[in-house]
């Protein structure tokens, strides 16, 4: 473990490997930390997420750094998964096929939604902790693109790059870097499809299996064996804060840039409301008019409005 702070400032604890809770708490003891060393959680969900779309989110400054570089550039450049309403379906149906693998037609039926009551931490959340502005690519194309620009056509490489503690967030960081890069990054074990980790890449999707997603923790999860359902069950007492974990992915670029066509860039362009908390200062977001301004200074051209996240 090694205790830093980061480009930010924001105080965090690194950890080799991706960690489940078990382990992160196991490998984190003597860190005084008043949500991690929780004991009396509610149960809730631990489900399985394909993602196939990623975000990046940035302020105005970083918005016309990406315009007028044609892309995106830096040492690492830093993605989210994009869980949605989707996602969190598929999830759901993939938990109760995968727990109750005998149901009947019936029971499938009847069962009522209620996976989305538990994502309420910011890895499922539509505002920005980073920004006003979000550009969303399809997995595919931009490891299409890295692969072209970066890999001469190979395949990346995708490696553990480490799990980062702060305050309540756990983020499980994946590496993707080219074949001709090898040798920087031998220290890091390779992304592999193991389903017994947090996070593997497989068929053009991560597949993330999130060990905490609450964040806000107002229902217990509640398992109808008889019926071969599962239920939420509001909690009577005070809701639980805990750690809330997500998946961010570093593309290796090594201060060179990822380029796209200035269209497909506006075309993936949407505005952000401001996440509470967030990570930046509050002076850094733009209000929707502002932003609206900023955009057709960028893309004077482009014939559609700036539209926002949803």
């Amino acid at each position: 473990m090694k205790r830093q702070f980061n480009r930010r400032g924001h105080h965090e604890h690194v950890f080799e490997g991706h960690l489940k809770l078990n382990d992160l708490k196991e490998k984190g003891q003597g860190l005084e930390n008043q949500y991690l060393f929780k004991d009396n959680i509610p149960a809730y969900p631990r489900p399985e997420f394909h993602v196939s779309h990623l975000k990046h989110d940035t302020n105005q400054a970083g918005l016309r750094g990406i315009r007028d570089a044609h892309g995106f550039t830096g040492s690492l450049l830093w993605w989210s998964l994009v869980v949605g309403p989707d996602e969190i379906k598929s999830a759901e149906k993939r938990l109760l096929e995968t727990t109750y693998p005998e149901r009947t037609e019936e029971q499938a039926q009847s069962q009522q939604s209620f996976l989305t009551k538990f994502a309420t931490s910011q890895a499922f959340s539509e505002t920005s902790r980073l920004g006003s502005y979000r550009f969303t690519f399809p997995l595919e194309e931009l490891l299409k693109a890295y692969s072209d620009q970066f890999c001469c056509g190979a395949q990346p490489v995708m490696r553990v790059l480490k799990t980062v503690l702060y305050k309540q967030e756990v983020m499980y960081a994946v590496l993707v870097h080219s074949p001709d890069s090898q040798d920087l990054f031998l220290d890091y074990p390779l992304l592999t499809d193991d389903s017994n980790s947090v996070c593997t890449y497989k068929d053009g999707c991560f597949i993330w299996r999130s060990e905490a997603m609450c964040e806000t923790h107002r229902y217990t999860l509640v398992l109808r064996h008889e019926e071969k359902q599962m239920e939420a069950e509001v909690v009577l007492s005070r809701p639980q804060f805990y750690v809330w974990d997500n998946v961010a992915v570093a593309l290796h670029v090594d201060q060179q840039v990822l380029k796209f066509d200035a269209d497909r860039l506006r075309e993936s362009l949407k505005f952000c409301s401001r996440a509470t908390p967030a990570i930046i200062p509050p002076w850094e977001f733009d209000d929707f008019p502002v932003a609206e301004k900023v955009v057709k200074e960028l893309w004077p051209d482009y014939p559609s409005p700036l539209e926002r996240a949803e």
